[in-house]
């Protein structure tokens, strides 16, 4: 079974549906649309459904999953996610579907109308076997697999008997290309796939990766990831390095300075053997070989300027236990005969509707008369807000507060 209980939006699935999962994808802005595959190969979707990004074949949220037929069967072995937003997928078979916003050609179908399912990338890589995608925010690049060359080697007049098999790689870009990101020695949009050439040829690409505005490829060993306009390259000796943008510390070189090449991240820490970056924000991170988590950049509206041990769990424990602590709150309120403990400093930081009515008093307590919990639900509650609703339910243990909407009808149109 694989895990995904901490993703909100897999909140409502049935634990002998969530059993049958055997990969799934969590992607969105906000974490808050789904694609998985089950262990029959079925293959479904849920969540907000941006742009049509869920494949379903219209733009309505879920909270259940709906099956895509087209992809069922098919064994997803890449799939990326660009903010534009779009979705490309890779299959065993090396075939490639794209679907989503596609303004600047991003789907590679030759024409910038929107796909609401999933749609074969056919020009130029119907023969290829492609083992890798890639999403910028209006681009997408694919690796290539274009066979093997078996050839004997030759040592003077020997024949060694020693047979050296090379696998020959291509990458093909389109899409959107104001900054040269899809590699065709202009700026001019590609609206289907085309082979990058100029500095590729002859090279074997291992691994490939886009930035908003960029798109990298790894000659060698190693791993490469993008963030919104900064990029991020791990060492096979676990060494970080970083340059692009930096006006948020996403570097974490210390200061916010741009940097024009790779600079080596002073971590300060063991080995490092994964990174990470995104593409909404300017955010980085990385994770040792023990499984400590570091993080740098615009973290929670703060620009952390140096990678910065984290403690996620830890914190979040802690949060959630002082949540209602009648021991240490500063105002409660009485819903129905009930009373939530709750902080005025957190309220005025995060709602602009508690932060002027707390100005305006200096109650310990505040009647909240209204409304019942009930028809706060049916008001308040729309297909829109639903998924954002869910993962601040699940995020403070309120799951049964979703449940009971549902069952009173506050998800029906």
């Amino acid at each position: 079974m694989l895990d995904v209980g901490k993703w909100p939006v897999f909140a409502l699935l049935r634990p002998e549906d969530l059993r049958l999962i055997r990969q799934a994808c969590v992607f969105g802005s906000a974490g808050n649309e789904a694609l998985y595959v089950t262990v029959n190969d079925e293959v479904f979707s849920l969540g907000t459904n941006c742009s049509g990004c869920l494949g379903l074949g219209d733009s309505q949220s879920t909270i259940e999953p709906r099956r895509i037929d087209i992809l069922c069967g098919k064994k997803i072995v890449s799939l990326s996610y660009g903010t534009g937003p779009h979705v490309v997928i890779a299959t065993a078979d090396g075939e490639v579907f794209a679907w989503g916003h596609n303004g600047y050609s991003q789907l590679g179908n030759g024409t910038t109308n929107h796909g609401l399912t999933p749609a074969q990338v056919s020009a130029n890589l119907l023969s290829k076997k492609v083992t890798e995608v890639a999403c910028g925010s209006h681009h997408t690049i694919a690796l290539t697999t274009e066979g093997e060359v078996r050839y004997t080697a030759v040592l003077g007049q020997c024949v060694c008997g020693a047979i050296v098999t090379l696998a020959l790689s291509q990458v093909y870009a389109w899409g959107y290309n104001n900054s040269g990101q899809v590699g065709s020695g202009s700026t001019a949009n590609q609206p289907t796939p085309r082979r990058v050439s100029s500095c590729l040829q002859s090279k074997v690409v291992v691994n490939i990766a886009c930035g908003q505005l960029c798109s990298m490829a790894v000659l060698d060993n190693g791993e490469i990831v993008c963030g919104y306009a900064h990029t991020l390259a791990l060492t096979d000796e676990g060494a970080v390095y970083a340059w692009g943008a930096n006006s948020y510390g996403q570097l974490g070189t210390g200061n916010k300075g741009n940097q024009a090449v790779p600079t080596l991240i002073n971590t300060d820490k063991e080995r490092m053997v994964e990174v990470a970056a995104c593409h909404a924000a300017h955010t980085s991170a990385a994770k040792t070989q023990s499984g400590q988590v570091l993080m740098w950049g615009q973290c929670r509206g703060q620009a952390v300027l140096s990678p910065h041990l984290t403690h996620f769990t830890c914190t979040d424990d802690s949060l959630k236990k002082e949540f209602d602590s009648p021991e240490i709150s500063d105002l409660k309120f009485l819903v129905d005969g009930k009373c939530i403990h709750v902080h005025k400093a957190l309220l005025k930081i995060r709602c602009e509707h508690f932060r002027a009515l707390l100005n305006e008093t200096d109650e310990e307590s505040i009647e909240i008369d209204q409304f019942s919990y009930l028809e706060t639900i049916k008001r308040g509650i729309s297909e829109e807000n639903a998924i954002a609703l869910l993962s601040a339910a699940v995020k403070y243990e309120a799951r049964n507060f979703i449940h009971k909407a549902s069952r009173y009808g506050a998800f029906k149109n």
